[in-house]
């Protein structure tokens, strides 16, 4: 018997395994949809700062219309590295994402000589918001502006509480004693919360810290604000100036609360958490939530997100390097 001609083979194989696949059905050849099992947001500081209060907030949203659990999971420490390590070593499945402020990425790569990861191993899902920092200090110390600051710190150093080496506040309290006649010596605290607190006690003379969490506290009277780090005034305290209108726009700085996940993660996964997270910020409930903590709805993904963080990567490098700032 002539043995079978080779195209006849190939041609029954492809038909054997046409017909296993119809058997099996496509539903089993399938990536299962996305989320398929509980989503942990991890939060990369302490509970009650403004990104946590966003990530709880965005959370409750998700899990209402994604369908699965979505749970905040705060992991502070080493100035947020420790959460970010944590994000970029779990599975690029979209199941475990870093939810917290720009610095990790834009600050601690120049400030701390080992990272545990690299800016390489995420890729941003969002820019979510972005805030200014307000510059306050215990109404103990007596000063009442800006003048009265600089005019107290040519007799005696101040100290400045931040919510950590290489955050926000650390980054300005460093740019603050480089700009002006002002000594301020920076004092590191385990998240904004904290370092907001230790204001309100008279621990430190003050601090340049997110808006939201000083914000109730300048309208109480219990913290004297001289001025706001955005480019605008803030809606909020729109008495305030901004350090721009001090002749100080050197000392400008916003926060950018953003969303990560591991480089790997599927385009597919990712697109579908941005728009689901854009969704959510732009409810009514979350604009208001937004506007009470003087947060500015941003929205930014893909490439322009990417962008947008290693411009201010290579800036806050440049002052990380002029001002000799240390994680202390």
């Amino acid at each position: 018997m002539n043995p079978m001609p080779l195209f006849r083979r190939h041609h029954l194989a492809a038909l054997a395994c046409t017909a296993v696949s119809l058997l099996v059905g496509p539903t089993a050849l399938a990536q299962p949809a996305y989320p398929s099992q509980p989503v942990t947001f991890v939060n990369n500081f302490p509970p009650g700062g403004p990104s946590d209060i966003l990530a709880r907030s965005v959370a409750a949203v998700l899990q209402e219309t994604l369908k699965q659990p979505f749970v905040v999971d705060n992991k502070a420490g080493a100035a947020g590295n420790l959460g970010a390590s944590a994000v970029a070593k779990a599975p690029a499945d979209g199941h475990t994402v870093l939810f917290g402020i720009d610095t990790v990425f834009t600050v601690n790569p120049h400030l701390y000589p080992a990272m545990p990861f690299k800016n390489t191993d995420f890729k941003p899902v969002v820019i979510m918001a972005s805030s200014g920092l307000l510059l306050g200090v215990n109404p103990r110390t007596g000063i009442k502006s800006f003048g009265d600051l600089l005019s107290q710190s040519r007799t005696k150093a101040l100290n400045f509480s931040s919510a950590g080496n290489g955050s926000p506040g650390h980054l300005a309290a460093a740019q603050l004693g480089s700009s002006t006649p002002v000594k301020a010596q920076h004092i590191p605290y385990r998240g904004n919360t904290p370092a907001v607190t230790a204001v309100l006690s008279g621990e430190v003379d003050g601090g340049i810290l997110a808006t939201p969490g000083m914000l109730p506290h300048v309208q109480s009277g219990k913290i004297t604000a001289l001025a706001v780090t955005s480019a605008q005034r803030s809606r909020l305290a729109p008495q305030l100036p901004t350090v721009a209108e001090l002749g100080l726009k050197t000392l400008e700085q916003e926060v950018l609360y953003v969303v990560m996940v591991p480089a790997a993660t599927p385009d597919a996964v990712v697109q579908t958490l941005a728009s689901g997270i854009n969704a959510a910020l732009k409810r009514p409930e979350l604009q208001a939530r937004m506007n009470s903590l003087d947060l500015f709805y941003e929205g930014t993904t893909g490439v322009a997100a990417a962008q947008r963080l290693a411009s201010l990567s290579a800036r806050y490098g440049q002052i990380v390097r002029n001002t000799g700032m240390q994680a202390n």
